[in-house]
């Protein structure tokens, strides 16, 4: 039921309407039937704009973008969902609920931008009235009645509340001649029904970025926190986070009800529970951070995979099952996935050792030295260096650490190193390991003699370039100009590997401008820095300022990850031992044609 009803007019480009001859499917998935005239193909976005309580998703910390009132009302008891109402002025879908959407154009960067200017050209809402909330998987549908096949991109946008009055940005919204007005309704109210009066599979759009209505309020709660716990986490390296996608899943499957599990809901592999689970796992790889989603991807992949082989394939489980033992089988396998990655460091750390005494061999007879350089703070970096010298006894190590600003996680990994190398185990027959801190703007005077490379990776892209954090270009290119004979090894468990296809198509992160000014507004900067950081700053808001025009643009850039060349990387030690970019190639081609197994039907 709307809440709250606003007339007024505004412009709209939607796509839906209810058919007896309408069919739904992946977005390539719909097959042309000959004998009817060939379909229009349009690409649209549909965007869904939330208000919530200021109760909602409570647990996050006092941090979270989602627990500020400046993004929650407290006037409300509970979500609701704005519905836009097209006018008789426009060709299709008359008098409709709709979304705010339209095509997808060439010059449209990506879906996300072509929501983003679809929403501020019908509601004239901007970044600083909205904030992404969540992305859905699109879907294709055609509907004959119109000649068109759409495929449809959903996304759901939360409306901010700076003055935490109940209305903030929502006086903002002034809608046009498409739209004879528009109210608040609660999502799980929301029908593709004739007498709700709504465009054709609004609810099917709605429900992909509105996940609560099919995993019920407890399951959906879960989810909804795990996934911004995701999202905000800067401080987990990927394969924690994978770790942590997967204890969210489990704790989502065992909050859904028993009954949604049960035959009731349909048997075998069309059943609405196992889609229901498949989702919430896309969910947590497209909606908590993405730029981490290569891990966080094959490890859910890797566990439903393992929840469809002993639910569908072994005969001592049925998914006939009533809904607890179905819930309880399912739980199991997911704790046995997550008990096995506590070995993986172990086993990568083995590797490791092997690879050295494979190809430096000579080196450790020596008694030398071995001089390994690295930056930033991999859980699997720090657990392969710390248990060298234990695995090669004869070994003694001279590490070289870049600080790796603007968080110094290098400082992190100097100081867990200086610990795990003092004892008397690692430390035993009068060796003395060394370790050294450069400045990252020192990185080519660091590579000067070194012998070994070592990088993490954040993702693997299937012909072997790797994502690791900013910094490890440079440092790679100097030490093949400084250091031609060192080896450039990636150190890193498999489920690093992505998918199929252009390094472009990956997130980028930039972390904006907080994480770097921080040293220049600190006690160690003189007055001069302060005064020149203040400077910038102002310039840099002024910048982001809509309509605020000063002559010069400033900004200040804070990228996360960089992309380096498979062709400037040696090997990539695993836990399944020394890869070359073939065995990556042919890992990103396995994982395709399961994500297009388990995901791709949604």
């Amino acid at each position: 039921m709307s809440l709250r009803y606003i007339t007024h007019h505004h412009s709209t480009r939607i796509l839906h309407r209810s058919s007896p001859k309408m069919s739904t499917s992946t977005p390539s998935s719909t097959a042309p039937n000959p004998s009817q005239k060939p379909l229009k193909h349009r690409s649209v976005v549909s965007s869904f704009i939330f208000k919530l309580p200021s109760s909602y998703l409570p647990s996050l910390s006092p941090s979270s973008s989602l627990s500020t009132s400046s993004n929650s009302d407290s006037s409300i008891q509970k979500p609701l969902v704005a519905l836009f109402k097209r006018s008789d002025k426009v060709s299709t879908y008359p008098h409709h609920h709709a979304p705010i959407s339209g095509s997808i154009e060439a010059t449209d960067p990506s879906p996300l931008s072509a929501a983003w200017r679809e929403i501020h050209e019908e509601t004239t809402l901007t970044a600083s009235d909205l904030k992404l909330l969540r992305q859905g998987k699109p879907y294709t549908f055609s509907d004959e009645s119109v000649g068109r096949e759409w495929t449809i991109w959903p996304f759901g946008f939360l409306l901010k509340d700076p003055a935490g009055d109940g209305e903030g940005s929502e006086k903002r919204i002034k809608i046009d001649w498409e739209h004879e007005g528009w109210g608040w309704f609660d999502p799980l109210d929301v029908q593709d029904t004739e007498e709700f009066g709504g465009v054709p599979k609004l609810k099917e759009s709605l429900r992909r970025v509105w996940f609560e209505i099919d995993l019920g309020p407890e399951a959906g709660k879960v989810l909804a926190e795990g996934c911004k716990r995701l999202e905000e986490d800067y401080v987990s390296g990927a394969r924690q986070m994978a770790g942590d996608a997967l204890r969210i899943l489990r704790d989502v499957i065992d909050k859904m009800d028993d009954g949604v599990l049960d035959g009731k809901n349909g048997d075998g592999r069309e059943a609405k529970w196992w889609k229901d689970i498949r989702m919430a796992a896309w969910h947590l790889w497209k909606n908590g951070r993405e730029s981490m989603g290569a891990a966080i991807m094959s490890a859910l992949l890797s566990a439903l995979a393992s929840v469809e082989a002993q639910v569908f394939q072994d005969h001592s489980t049925s998914s006939k099952d009533s809904g607890r033992q179905l819930k309880s089988t399912i739980v199991s396998v997911l704790d046995r996935e997550i008990s096995a990655r506590s070995s993986t460091n172990e086993q990568i750390s083995q590797s490791f050792a092997s690879y050295i005494s494979h190809h430096l061999s000579s080196l450790i007879k020596s008694q030398k030295p071995l001089s390994i350089l690295t930056l930033s703070e991999s859980s699997t970096i720090t657990h392969a260096l710390s248990h060298l010298p234990i695995l090669l006894p004869n070994l003694i190590l001279d590490i070289r650490i870049l600080e790796s600003r603007p968080l110094l996680e290098g400082v992190s990994l100097a100081a867990s190193l200086a610990k795990a190398l003092s004892t008397d185990l690692a430390s035993s027959n009068n060796r003395q390991h060394s370790i050294t801190v450069y400045t990252d703007a020192s990185a080519c005077l660091a590579t000067h003699g070194v012998q070994l490379v070592v990088i993490g990776a954040d993702r693997i892209a299937s012909d072997g370039s790797v994502s690791n954090k900013t910094g490890s270009l440079s440092t790679l290119l100097a030490t093949r100009h400084n250091a031609k004979a060192a080896k450039v090894v990636v150190l890193c468990d498999s489920e690093k590997v992505a998918l199929p296809g252009p390094l472009e198509q990956h997130v980028v992160e930039d972390q904006g401008l907080e994480q770097v000014t921080r040293a220049w507004m600190g006690e160690g900067s003189s007055e001069r820095i302060r005064g020149a950081a203040r400077t910038v700053l102002n310039f840099a808001d002024a910048t982001k300022t809509e309509g605020k025009k000063t002559g010069v643009k400033v900004e200040v850039r804070n990228v996360s990850f960089e992309w380096c060349a498979g062709g400037l990387i040696d090997a990539y030690v695993t836990e399944e031992g020394e890869w070359n970019d073939e065995n990556v190639k042919k890992k990103s081609e396995a994982l395709q044609g399961l994500e297009k197994r388990l995901f791709g039907p949604l």
